[in-house]
């Protein structure tokens, strides 16, 4: 079954892993492009759904809440994003007010929130790693929509040129459980300048799983189980938004592989 989604430009919305994937219970993608002045209209039935802002400005409503000049952010290289989370069984409406992308984020939920949105100065922002797998990590809903949703974590990471994330590498696919939670995770990737690329190593220690896929702008990747270390090429900037959830709540608590836990002890 393929987990590494390549780009297909299109306009209007598509999926980019659809509601019927196979080996998510709980996630899908879709990516929403629409030209200034264009609308679009959608349920979220059993999904409690986070738009993504990706680029440009928009109008959204969502039940009895309407919110204009959302967003405006050149590309997701430029800054924070704006996101506005909308609960399960409910109708959103997206008006372009200029060209406009939106990451559809998709996460099965029963329990019916009121939808809100983040702002880029609400974005939590967190440096992790060292050496060669510094990051910049953008939290949009994490801790800070606690008690606001039912399952969705979301956010953003950006890398510089050459360096790594997920790293060292981590997993989170419930298999030492309690410890380590089981959750489902999607990355969609952009890249800056567009023609660059980076990889995406995926793999268990087993070996039923042991890959490598070149990364290019527009790419996405479903995440059901195993250890999933991301690096960007020389020279490129690489961007992935994450969202998650599973069975195990709203904890994060990645488990690293044993055999790369001694690069904490670098300088």
């Amino acid at each position: 079954m393929q987990r590494f989604m390549k780009a297909k430009e299109a306009e209007g919305y598509q999926d980019l892993i659809g509601e019927e994937y196979p080996l998510l219970q709980y996630l899908a993608l879709g990516k929403l492009t629409l030209k200034q002045g264009q609308t679009y209209e959608a349920q979220t039935n059993g999904y409690e759904t986070a738009l993504v802002i990706l680029s440009g400005k928009a109008a959204i409503s969502a039940e009895d809440q309407r919110w204009t000049g959302l967003g405006g952010r050149n590309n997701v290289f430029e800054g924070k994003a704006t996101t506005v989370f909308v609960p399960c069984q409910s109708a959103y409406q997206v008006t372009a007010e200029t060209d406009l992308q939106i990451a559809v984020c998709k996460v099965k939920a029963e329990e019916k929130y009121a939808p809100f949105v983040v702002r880029p100065e609400e974005v939590v922002v967190q440096q992790r790693g060292k050496a060669q797998w510094n990051r910049e990590v953008h939290d949009i809903i994490a801790d800070n929509a606690n008690n606001r949703v039912q399952r969705i974590v979301l956010g953003e990471t950006f890398h510089k040129p050459g360096e790594w994330s997920g790293y060292p590498p981590h997993k989170h696919d419930g298999e030492f459980a309690p410890e380590e939670p089981n959750l489902e995770e999607i990355y969609y990737y952009q890249v800056n300048p567009q023609q660059g690329f980076g990889v995406q190593l995926h793999y268990t220690k087993d070996l039923s799983i042991d890959e490598a896929h070149i990364i290019r702008h527009g790419d996405s990747f479903a995440i059901d189980k195993g250890y999933h270390p991301v690096v960007a090429g020389g020279g490129y900037q690489l961007y992935y938004l994450w969202f998650m959830a599973g069975e195990s709540g709203r904890t994060l608590r990645p488990y690293e592989d044993p055999d790369h836990r001694w690069l904490h002890t670098l300088d």
